[in-house]
């Protein structure tokens, strides 16, 4: 008697049970690889949410900023402005009492037999036309006024003699009104 056991259901069986365990495996992993995901999805649209806030905060503030900046820059033109007015307001008190002195400097500087017909300004630039008994006498005169603290460069422009009157001469030039600085060099050279 030969016994024949036949191995082939329980190899079927075990077959199948195996198969369900995989197709287990399978929805299980499917349903963690699902879940991850989700999380991960979830946490990526987080952070870009976060990162959204992040920009339109920042965003804000730097309109808040641009707007200041702004403000800061009118503020900057105005005291700009404020300050040139000051100044020039200043330059205008400053040179106020300088006309007296410049008057003054005119006279002192005059020497005798030297008559002035005719003065004029323009800016710092002084015309002066006069008469003179001789023309040593308008060659002092412009040593004196470029000696002055309150002039320099005198320069002549034209000396015509005066027909019958024994030698006078008239003459025409310029000087210029010395500046503060030219002042103080002026005075160091006298030292």
């Amino acid at each position: 008697m030969t016994t024949t056991i036949n191995l082939l259901p329980w190899r079927e069986e075990r077959r199948k049970q195996q198969q369900q365990e995989f197709i287990v495996m399978l929805v299980v992993a499917a349903v963690v690889g699902g879940l991850l995901f989700w999380l991960w999805q979830g946490s990526v649209n987080q952070q870009i949410t976060d990162q959204q806030a992040r920009n339109s905060h920042i965003q804000a503030k730097s309109a808040e900023l641009d707007e200041k900046i702004k403000e800061i820059k009118e503020i900057k033109a105005r005291r700009d402005e404020l300050v040139a007015r000051m100044e020039v307001i200043q330059s205008l008190q400053g040179n106020r009492p300088s006309i007296v002195y410049v008057f003054d400097q005119l006279v002192k500087t005059l020497p005798d037999g030297v008559y002035y017909n005719e003065i004029s300004r323009k800016d710092e630039l002084f015309t002066i036309e006069g008469v003179a008994e001789s023309n040593n006498r308008i060659s002092r005169l412009m040593r004196n006024l470029d000696e002055s603290e309150w002039f320099r460069d005198a320069n002549l422009q034209n000396v015509t003699a005066v027909e019958d009157s024994g030698g006078t001469s008239q003459f025409q030039l310029t000087v210029k009104q010395a500046s503060a600085n030219d002042k103080e060099e002026k005075k160091d050279e006298r030292l």
